[in-house]
């Protein structure tokens, strides 16, 4: 009886898988680099079909600096208050708030051919660079993009830090204001750079940095529901 039980659970499983392939369900993979290094011999990313040029290190062609914030009269820095970032799925809108004042607003783009989640998540750890992979082939939703720049992933109690979400700089589109992820949030890289130097936790002169109970990360608001799907 228990052999009989283990083969209908396998069964199960493998129902349950083949129903998601045919389906199109899109998987998020866990990270599959977490060191935050440029990669230099990851010379092509792959993005449904087409091939994307990843060998150029973002540092070389965009080097951060701290710009006026976009609100009334301030300079980065002068404000007080805890940092917020809020996505707006509707209108494809991210905005980080310091206290009451608007410090950013910037377009993304987010889900399409996979949810992005709503909730009140953490930024648990930001690298200046990561490599992402997942989709299908036989979908022709399959991407393998090294060195993604400016990555901070988030998580909470629901959406564990496996299923990596996260908030990250783009090379291989560049329809921003309207969905195209796999349920990250896409921004543009100079952008991105702009966030991540600014966001929580601090990264004390370093280029990657995981959040702690001393330097803990940005609470990360995702509301709305994406329309131009």
């Amino acid at each position: 009886m228990k052999e009989k039980n283990n083969f209908l659970d396998l069964l199960l499983v493998f129902n349950i898988l083949i129903s998601a392939i045919l389906v199109g369900y899109n998987f998020t993979l866990p990270p599959l680099d977490l060191t935050g290094e440029f990669t230099p011999e990851e010379k092509e990313g792959v993005f449904h079909g087409k091939c994307v040029d990843s060998c150029t290190d973002p540092e070389v062609t965009y080097q951060y600096q701290p710009t006026k914030v976009k609100s009334e009269s301030s300079v980065l820095g002068q404000f007080s208050g805890e940092k917020k970032i809020y996505i707006d799925l509707t209108n494809q809108r991210l905005y980080a708030f310091e206290g009451n004042k608007l410090i950013y607003n910037f377009l993304v783009s987010t889900g399409k051919w996979g949810r992005t989640p709503t909730g009140i998540f953490k930024i648990w750890v930001k690298l200046r660079y990561t490599k992402m992979s997942g989709g299908s082939k036989a979908l022709n939703t399959y991407y393998y993009l090294p060195n993604v720049p400016y990555v901070m992933y988030f998580y909470n109690s629901q959406i564990s830090r496996s299923r990596g979400y996260g908030i990250h700089g783009t090379y291989w589109h560049s329809n921003f204001g309207h969905p195209m992820s796999h349920g990250c949030i896409n921004m543009k890289t100079e952008e991105a750079g702009e966030l991540y130097h600014w966001a929580e936790p601090e990264l004390h002169g370093r280029k990657s940095i995981y959040a702690s109970e001393d330097n803990p990360g940005t609470e990360v608001i995702i509301f709305g529901q994406a329309t131009d799907l």
